[in-house]
């Protein structure tokens, strides 16, 4: 009878086993027997939180790259138009520059027709001197060159383009085996210091002086 028992308590023994294994619902069930009920559940409540966040977090992950995806056009896009600008900003500088230079060659060609002499007055030219002196305005009869500048701020710069227009002289003369008949320097903007440096380099290398337009 005690073996019988004994066998029995073995059977149940296993097969409870089997299913706290198995059953989810029975394991809950003696757990909460067991005491261990309010601990289960904040344990459950813990895991549906968890899961939520973890579906929230790639929601949320999705929306960020979403945004970027955004971002990152719209950078490349103002990136496009910065490029676009400068190329446009390049290129009115450069229009600006050439209209002053064909403004400078319209007022020597005056000065010239006042003084009785008909030229043909030309903008950026490039002599054929030690390889090619760029001259912004040339006159080859009677033997004229000019330098133009739209903005000086500094006597250093203005040194810099009267030096330039000497260097041009000097290969147009060296290019025609003439004398320079007239120097003319073009500016459209600058600074009184900067003015009064010009007009007295101008006395120096006798050189016309023109001041805006």
């Amino acid at each position: 009878m005690k073996k019988n028992s004994k066998n029995h308590r073995e059977n149940l023994k296993k097969t409870l086993l089997e299913l706290l294994k198995k059953d989810e619902d029975f394991r809950y069930e003696v757990m909460g027997l067991l005491g261990y009920k309010e601990i289960i559940d904040e344990i459950r409540q813990l895991r549906r939180d968890f899961n939520e966040f973890v579906k929230l977090s790639e929601e949320r992950w999705k929306e960020n790259e979403k945004r970027w995806e955004e971002n990152n056009k719209k950078w490349e896009e103002n990136q496009r138009v910065i490029r676009w600008l400068m190329v446009a900003l390049q290129e009115l500088k450069y229009a600006v520059g050439v209209g002053f230079e064909f403004y400078t060659a319209f007022v020597i060609k005056y000065i010239l027709k006042q003084k009785g002499v008909e030229a043909d007055v030309r903008t950026h030219v490039n002599l054929p001197v030690d390889g090619y002196k760029e001259v912004d305005v040339f006159c080859d009869e009677p033997l004229i060159v000019a330098e133009t500048s739209l903005s000086l701020r500094s006597i250093e710069e203005a040194e810099k383009k009267i030096e330039k227009l000497e260097l041009a002289a000097e290969s147009a003369e060296k290019l025609t085996g003439k004398k320079v008949f007239m120097k003319f320097f073009s500016v459209e903007f600058a600074t009184k210091e900067v003015l009064e440096f010009l007009h007295k380099k101008a006395q120096e290398k006798n050189i016309e002086l023109i001041v805006g337009r």
